[in-house]
């Protein structure tokens, strides 16, 4: 099965993708297996998105339940499942966001994040961060900041420009009567898992209030518990203009959204539009996820088991890590050479991971995995490094 699975890939798919050569065909909570039958410690997540867990039996009931009464409904029509949604979101994003644009992934809320910044200023501005990754639809594209992304796009929309990241300074220099926006991730993901500093966050909000600026902030992959607090905001008493959001939005279905506070606006009617964008199914699964994570305290569990799996990566008396850096469990081993052999040797002890960038290991593991998991994740990396163990 899994040769002919991977020959089929192989032949019909475009090949953008550098694949791994393994066949996962079922998970459950923080487990993946195989076609052989090979089980996995999951610390990918499916880029962040498997947050509740694989297969968790809430989600498959309400995917079920809902997909037997009502699959799609655009936003022509009122709809109870979206209405829901819509509730709970507002109750969890930061203050002053209580109004949501739901769509389908995380460059689509990026996507529509800048229109609607450019469209409620009349400006078109846009200043991001070196390091920055936003998606990679051309306006995304254009936030994103690593030149290998860009320039096999060729031409990308016009008056973006990147800053140094974590440097106030620069931010406010860059600002000028034509910026509509400032977009920003408070943790870096693809660029190597670097979190600002709280001085940064919040001088850079008071900058955009005092300059007219609108704030975007990108919690794509920050949200929904990932960093310890439901959104990364939180961390930091933070209330930007706009706010993204998508991956674990929906434990594992396609999703995403962007909340806007009143100083976007006035948004004329037809501004923006998605045909799957709130539809009752993702909405009702979407519910039930915030419900899990609020139940079960997955934040909190986040925070503290992300500590614990941090102190152990530091332990490592290994001479190749340079730094292991993060927020809850978004957490990121920087090496001083190549992580992609690092990645397969881990993934032949049965152990998934990802990279961030050319030298940094990114772990992004469910919410609810155990500290025994996370063990045994880190004693197949000091395997891999050859490292020793410290006390954690």
């Amino acid at each position: 099965m899994m040769d002919r699975v991977q020959d089929i890939e192989e032949r019909y798919s475009t090949g953008v993708y550098a694949k791994r050569g393994v066949t996962i065909v079922r998970g459950e909570g923080t487990r993946l297996w195989d076609a052989e039958g090979t089980e996995y410690i999951d610390c990918a997540s499916g880029m962040g998105v498997a947050s509740v867990g694989h297969a968790h039996p809430r989600v498959a009931e309400t995917l079920a339940e809902q997909a037997r009464t009502l699959i799609t409904c655009p936003e022509l029509f009122y709809n109870d499942r979206r209405a829901a949604l819509l509730e709970k979101l507002a109750a969890v994003t930061p203050p002053g966001l209580d109004r949501v644009f739901l769509c389908n992934s995380g460059t689509e809320a990026i996507e529509g994040a800048l229109k609607f910044a450019r469209a409620s200023t009349g400006k078109n501005g846009v200043v991001a961060a070196t390091r920055g990754y936003h998606g990679r639809t051309l306006g995304a594209l254009a936030a994103t900041w690593d030149p290998k992304h860009r320039e096999i796009a060729g031409l990308l929309p016009e008056g973006y420009r990147h800053v140094p990241y974590d440097k106030l300074s620069a931010l406010e220099e860059a600002l000028d009567d034509d910026t509509a926006a400032v977009i920003l991730e408070i943790v870096q993901g693809e660029g190597g898992v670097r979190p600002a500093s709280a001085d940064y966050l919040q001088g850079a909000q008071a900058l955009c209030r005092h300059r007219g600026v609108l704030l975007i902030i990108d919690e794509v992959q920050t949200g929904f518990g990932r960093t310890g607090k439901f959104f990364a905001c939180d961390h930091y008493g933070l209330e930007p203009d706009i706010l993204a959001m998508a991956k674990a939005m929906a434990g594992g279905l396609p999703m995403g959204a962007f909340a806007i506070s009143e100083r976007v606006g006035p948004i004329p009617k037809g501004l923006h539009s998605s045909t799957f964008g709130g539809n009752p199914l993702a909405c009702a699964v979407a519910a039930t996820v915030i419900d899990i994570l609020q139940e079960q305290r997955l934040p909190e569990h986040a925070a503290e088991t992300g500590r614990y799996f941090a102190a152990s990566l530091r332990a490592l008396q290994a001479p190749q890590v340079r730094d292991v850096r993060g927020l809850g469990l978004m957490i990121g081993m920087e090496l001083k050479e190549k992580v992609a052999p690092h990645l397969r040797a881990l993934m032949e002890r049965r152990v998934l991971a990802l990279a961030a960038g050319a030298t940094v290991l990114r772990f992004l593991p469910p919410l609810t995995i155990s500290r025994d998991e996370v063990d045994r994740v880190v004693t197949q990396v000091a395997e891999v490094l050859g490292a020793g163990k410290g006390k954690a």
